[in-house]
């Protein structure tokens, strides 16, 4: 098992983290602390934000963190067992994702955002591989707010991988990262700023699958 941290972050589209099966692209700051300042107070305000609710062991779990999901219509999303029903684009979503759509080109046609008031809130191993999303497609993973500790995990050799996500930048995860990687945000004692992460992904239709 090998234990990898990142302390400079090598960033670029043809630059892959990962060491085999699958595809992790750092594409730096994408926004400026000006611009991230502003797209933090924004989406705190103008989205509706819930608890996240898991089913886990047989019942239900509420998180700490909070979650938005959005998306075009009929981008509902089913992940541990709850469904999610999209809210609308807002107009600083819609300002965000075509930016990310023009720095990767690449189209999403959803964003489940979550927010994470301090280092005690995390989110635990797992992948992106729900059966509604695109297994082709990419996850965009924009972070504003405060630094984070990121990791990724192989499902079968347990090498792990761990960087810091600064605020403003991007991630790109690429198939078959999901299929043979997990993937954490892990918690800390360190004091840092509320988070929120939006991680742009496209689902399949009900007209996309039948054709």
């Amino acid at each position: 098992m090998q234990n990898l941290l990142f302390e400079n972050l090598p960033f670029g589209e043809h630059i892959n983290l990962l060491p085999k099966d699958g595809k992790v692209n750092y594409l730096g700051e994408v926004f400026n602390e000006r611009e991230c300042a502003h797209l933090l107070n924004a989406l705190r305000e103008s989205l509706t934000w819930k608890t996240d609710e898991l089913f886990m062991f047989g019942k239900i779990v509420t998180t700490q963190r909070k979650i938005a999901w959005i998306g075009d219509q009929g981008c509902s999303y089913k992940y541990s067992g709850l469904q999610k029903h999209p809210q609308p684009w807002t107009r600083e979503l819609l300002d965000i994702k075509s930016k990310v759509e023009d720095l990767t080109d690449c189209h999403f046609n959803s964003c489940l955002l979550n927010l994470y008031h301090n280092g005690n809130e995390g989110m635990g191993w797992h992948s992106d591989d729900e059966k509604e999303l695109d297994e082709q497609a990419p996850i965009a993973s924009l972070s504003l707010g405060g630094r984070r500790k990121f990791s990724f995990r192989h499902k079968k050799e347990k090498t792990s991988i761990s960087f810091f996500l600064e605020n403003g930048s991007l991630l790109m995860m690429h198939s078959p990262t999901q299929q043979y990687w997990l993937h954490s945000l892990l918690k800390t004692k360190t004091v840092v700023e509320p988070r929120i992460n939006l991680t742009f992904r496209k689902i399949i239709l009900n007209n996309e699958s039948s054709q």
